[in-house]
């Protein structure tokens, strides 16, 4: 993005077990947590847990980058999606979007990243 100003930066990170747990052990969280395009992602992988962890906390780090916390707008407002390259990109709905706008957020950078035991995100809103 030309002449791109940093409006925040967020990071987060997911241990990727403790998660895998939390959806065993209420699988309806992935649903409240995540968009059909997000769960499908997941459901791509025999073991979705660690790319649904790196989309939380994608999802967790634009909380961060926006300056709001837990409750400033749903989950689903935030969507991971993929450029045809692989590469991560985000797009706010609703609140979230709104929120943005009004911190003069034109665009963002999203990198996620995870292994079997953690999942990380940053995201940079320009």
């Amino acid at each position: 993005m030309e002449d791109a100003v940093l409006t925040g930066i967020g990071i987060d990170a997911v241990e990727v077990d403790r998660f895998r747990r939390v959806i065993g052990r209420t699988p309806g969280v992935v649903r409240r947590l995540f968009t059909d395009g997000e769960r499908a992602a997941g459901a791509r992988r025999r073991d979705p847990a660690e790319r649904l962890a790196a989309r939380f906390a994608a999802k967790e780090a634009v909380m961060k980058a926006l300056g709001v916390g837990l409750g400033a707008f749903r989950f689903h407002d935030v969507e991971v999606v993929n450029a045809a390259s692989g590469k991560p990109g985000l797009v706010l709905r609703g609140e979230a979007a709104a929120l943005a706008a009004d911190r003069g957020v034109r665009g963002w950078e999203l990198s996620l990243t995870h292994t079997g035991k953690t999942a990380h995100a940053v995201a940079v809103a320009l």
